[in-house]
């Protein structure tokens, strides 16, 4: 099966809300200081980019797969799988801008070269800037529960966006999620399931879930899950 490059989901109206709150905080010296050292080359915000495709090519200077890391936080995860995977161009996507600036920082202790920074919704950047079937793979690593139930319509993982990622997605590709929260578990399940451009790698395994990968870094949010006593749930998707 393969895209017709029209997005699978509504206009932009669809979205009446967004699955971040726009937070101020100050950063650190250190975090200034790698910020604006490192953010004219390497990062990009999304609504400067208006509705042009970006040409990751160019930007990292050698034609390599795009995988795009949606959340990264404080970058912790992100620079230990960018380090781990040269061959990658590694694309973060984050709201917070302290997060992006400690980004940096990583950047620099580690000497990345094959990371990128786009600040800025990440699905008004799946639905302007980024073409379909061209990215290798999209991690999307505990994303924000928002565990009220009076909050759930904010939850990134919703059909209309997991049909928007898979679209993104090159056949072969892979979206990988994992969350602690079952409930939310279990809706990316049923989306995923939903979506007929997505195929689950792991459709023999109970429950259909994935095995937790050893690759990836234990992140302080699966840390506090575990000690919660709560179950972390991967998801492992192709797109077909």
């Amino acid at each position: 099966m393969t895209s017709t490059g029209q997005d699978p989901v509504r206009p932009a109206h669809w979205r009446t809300v967004v699955s971040f709150v726009q937070r101020t905080a100050r950063l650190s010296p250190g975090q200034q200081r790698a910020y604006e050292q490192y953010w004219p080359a390497l990062g990009r915000k999304v609504d400067e980019l208006g509705e042009d495709p970006v040409d990751f090519d160019a930007w990292f200077g050698r034609s390599a797969p795009v995988l795009l890391e949606i959340g990264s936080g404080m970058g912790e995860t992100t620079a230990q799988l960018t380090a781990a995977a040269p061959e990658l161009n590694y694309v973060a996507a984050e709201v917070y801008k302290p997060g992006l600036a400690q980004l940096l920082l990583r950047v620099e202790k580690l000497g990345l070269t094959n990371l990128r920074l786009l600040r800025g919704d990440a699905v008004t950047l799946l639905r302007k800037n980024i073409p379909a079937d061209s990215l290798h793979g999209i991690r999307i690593f505990f994303p924000d529960p928002w565990p009220k139930k009076k909050h759930h319509k904010r939850r990134l993982v919703q059909p209309e966006f997991v049909a928007l990622a898979a679209s993104r997605i090159k056949p072969g590709g892979t979206l990988h999620l994992a969350t602690d929260w079952e409930q939310y578990s279990e809706e990316m399940m049923a989306a995923c399931l939903a979506t007929p451009l997505l195929r689950n790698r792991f459709a023999g395994e109970p429950g259909g879930w994935a095995p937790r990968p050893d690759w990836r870094p234990v992140t302080k949010f699966e840390s506090r899950a575990h000690e919660e006593g709560r179950v972390i749930h991967d998801l492992i998707f192709e797109r077909i």
